[in-house]
């Protein structure tokens, strides 16, 4: 009966994990680019009494053995980067990618980033930057004086001024992938960084190869379903419940064996 305590004590702790990565889905509902996360669990170990296929006493061979398990544990957390709604707003340096990619950012350790998150705006340089102020890594400088700035759905990125109505080159955006994107090492502020299991970035022009397309004056929405994470979180709510009601049934029981003295 003490096994029994601990199983439903360590599905108790799997659920209060479930719930917390739902909790963080639906905070991030408006967060733009955000991908939605996923718990996945696994059984733990066993305890085996009889192994299956031990000859017993009259020489037979036992089709099933007795295994007691020992509850569950969470063995990841994977993101799912599916593609979110995109929403018009009109805004020059809004930018969203139709189709696999991720634009890069420079970090303060001068290391890349990579994001999903197109809100881009100017610093004090003319400079695309993102919300936190960390440089676009391809290096695009608009200068105060540009009256309008396109950006092509290859990545081209253009300005035209007050005393000329011919566009100016400033640059050209380049798109990311990755081999595993469940791999890569979320830092937060809607950034992802490379790691051994997301493969090596592999880097290119959008609309070519695998590479998705740049929309200007639009961003992409959370990839968050509010009614599947609802749904998910009754169902972990109700697991949550009956483990603890396992904990109570068992203590109970731990109870009625103690008082069988009296």
């Amino acid at each position: 009966m003490i096994r029994a305590l601990f199983s439903a004590a360590n599905g108790m702790q799997a659920q209060q994990t479930n719930m917390n990565v739902i909790s963080n889905n639906l905070a991030n509902v408006n967060t733009s680019g955000f991908k939605r996360s996923r718990a996945d669990f696994q059984d733990l170990f066993y305890q085996t009494h009889r192994a299956p296929g031990t000859i017993n006493q009259a020489g037979n061979e036992v089709p099933t053995g007795v295994q007691i398990g020992l509850g569950s544990k969470t063995a990841a957390t994977q993101r799912i980067h599916t593609e979110g709604d995109l929403i018009n707003t009109k805004a020059d340096l809004d930018l969203a990618i139709t189709g696999k990619g991720y634009f890069q950012i420079t970090l303060p350790d001068g290391s890349t980033g990579y994001t999903r998150n197109g809100s881009f705006k100017l610093n004090s340089n003319g400079e695309m930057v993102n919300s936190d102020g960390l440089l676009l890594a391809d290096g695009i400088t608009i200068p105060n004086t540009a009256t309008s700035v396109s950006i092509a759905q290859d990545g081209t990125v253009a300005y035209t001024l007050s005393t000329s109505t011919t566009p100016v080159t400033a640059g050209n955006i380049q798109l990311a992938s990755f081999t595993n994107d469940a791999g890569l090492d979320s830092l937060g502020g809607s950034i992802y960084k490379e790691t051994q299991t997301s493969g090596t970035v592999t880097l290119g022009t959008p609309g070519t190869n695998q590479f998705g397309v740049v929309q200007q004056g639009f961003l992409e929405q959370s990839n968050v379903n509010i009614v599947d994470e609802l749904v998910n979180m009754i169902v972990a709510q109700r697991a949550y419940e009956v483990n603890s009601k396992a904990v109570k049934s068992t203590d109970e029981m731990i109870q009625t064996a103690t008082n069988l003295k009296r």
